[in-house]
């Protein structure tokens, strides 16, 4: 699928999906988490696979980083919401840290 197929989220849905996102906040810049890794090195090698993810899917986070804390922020910014894809992304990054 391309990005632009996917839909925005209702408040109903969002509401739900993030019930099975531990930690994941909506906010107004989207859906949003920190991460906090053991060290620097942890967290880079994080973001690495989070990229790798992304760029399967063409839809990039917000994100930063600084030392051993990653902060993403996840927006389907060409439809100016929270989007399915948001969710897809955010559950698959969840997928590479079951213990954090």
């Amino acid at each position: 699928m391309q990005t632009n197929d996917y839909q925005c989220l209702s408040p109903e849905a969002l509401a739900q999906a993030i019930g099975d996102l531990p930690g994941w906040q909506i906010t107004a810049q989207g859906l949003h988490k920190v991460f906090t890794l053991k060290d620097f090195s942890r967290a880079f090698a994080f973001m690495t696979q989070v990229a790798m993810i992304a760029e399967t899917y063409n839809h990039h986070p917000d994100w930063s980083n600084s030392y051993h804390r990653v902060e993403i922020y996840l927006f389907h910014h060409q439809l100016k919401c929270i989007s399915e894809l948001d969710v897809i992304l955010a559950t698959r990054i969840e997928q590479l840290l079951p213990s954090h």
